[in-house]
């Protein structure tokens, strides 16, 4: 080894470098997942979930997703260069799943099928249920007839908060506050009532039985009319931390038990174009330092809270963690962009240490 060689190694802070995100290469139309990836590997209760598995009894393991999603995750956090993380086998692993290469996906729908792959593929399924409680949101739903007052109820559970954006200014507490308002059926949507025998007029709500650690928000900037698809360029304005306790206590139910429900975000996924093509970007913060970085591909530059916030006007989904999180995955809002995903974190045990 020369001494100029010697002589650079030495110059280097590699704890600089262990801070600094890995770009993913863009492959054959995989920004969409690129930007998933960056937000999974932001909220990391998921890798080391994944890292606890043993998946040595695993059969086919090219076509097997959580067991690519935890090498790539691994990848990711590794301490050693390159600085572009190899993540060709995820990507054709998706593909013999049916999740296509060289194809434009939606980046609500990407991770849903990621989820429910971790759920199908993993042969531990005590694993696999943390997985999916890490997102899981129960509810309760009830259905009261107009016309006799009778009440139907009942329990269910959502990955992500989708949430209905009106066409002007939006907040993020006001979306979730419509979310949770009863709604009157009427006309064709009218529901069957047994006690009636018809179909009448009813009043529908749904009620929050618990909050998740990772709270994914959709928010539905899409909207079909006469056979097009468009895309809603509305501002939504969201808070870099926020108590659901305090926005929407009236939508918890009864025996909702959870004290603690604030939220931290995490990630946001940004979405440029139309509803018909676009590329996809994200505000991630980072797990070790906690600043904030804009991932573009393969391209990656430290951003700030102003940066994030600028990003308010168009965006789509939101994610969120916490100790009993609340939604979904990353915001983001930029100029002219679309923010497909948001992530809000609660972690308050350590996350702030």
């Amino acid at each position: 080894m020369s001494s100029r060689f010697r002589r650079f190694l030495s110059s280097i802070r590699w704890s600089d470098l262990e801070q600094e995100m890995r770009g993913l290469s863009n492959y054959r139309l995989s920004c969409c997942v690129n930007t998933l990836l960056q937000t999974l590997s932001a909220t990391w209760e998921v890798s080391d979930l994944l890292e606890k598995w043993e998946a040595a009894g695993v059969r086919a393991d090219s076509h097997n997703v959580p067991l690519q999603l935890k090498r790539v995750l691994a990848a990711m956090r590794s301490d050693h260069l390159p600085q572009h993380v190899p993540h060709r086998d995820f990507l054709h692993c998706l593909d013999r799943n049916c999740v296509r290469l060289s194809v434009q996906h939606d980046a609500d729908e990407v991770f849903l099928s990621i989820l429910n792959f971790v759920q199908q593929q993993m042969d531990d399924r005590a694993l696999a249920l943390e997985i999916q409680n890490l997102y899981k949101i129960s509810v309760e739903t009830h259905l009261q007839c107009l016309e006799c007052d009778s009440v139907q109820t009942r329990t269910s559970y959502l990955l992500s908060l989708h949430l209905h954006l009106k066409e002007d200014h939006n907040s993020l507490a006001g979306c979730i506050s419509s979310f949770l308002e009863d709604q009157e059926l009427r006309g064709i949507d009218r529901c069957f009532c047994a006690k009636c025998g018809i179909k009448t007029p009813s009043k529908q709500g749904v009620k929050l039985l618990s909050l998740p650690r990772i709270l994914c928000v959709h928010l539905k900037r899409f909207r079909n009319s006469r056979g097009y698809t468009q895309k809603l360029d509305c501002q939504v304005t969201f808070p870099e931390t926020f108590d659901f306790s305090e926005i929407a206590r009236e939508g918890f139910a009864t025996d909702f038990a959870q004290n603690e429900c604030k939220y931290t975000l995490y990630a946001v996924v940004v979405h440029s174009g139309s509803a018909m093509c676009g590329h996809y970007t994200a505000y991630v913060r980072h797990r070790g330092n906690q600043g904030w970085y804009y991932a573009d591909d393969s391209f990656i530059r430290q951003a700030s809270w102003e940066d994030v916030q600028r990003t308010n006007g168009k965006y789509n989904r939101l994610k969120t963690k916490g100790d009993h999180v609340f939604a979904t995955r990353a915001f983001q809002t930029f100029e002219q962009r679309k923010s497909i995903l948001s992530v809000f974190s609660f972690n308050n045990k350590h996350l702030f240490a």
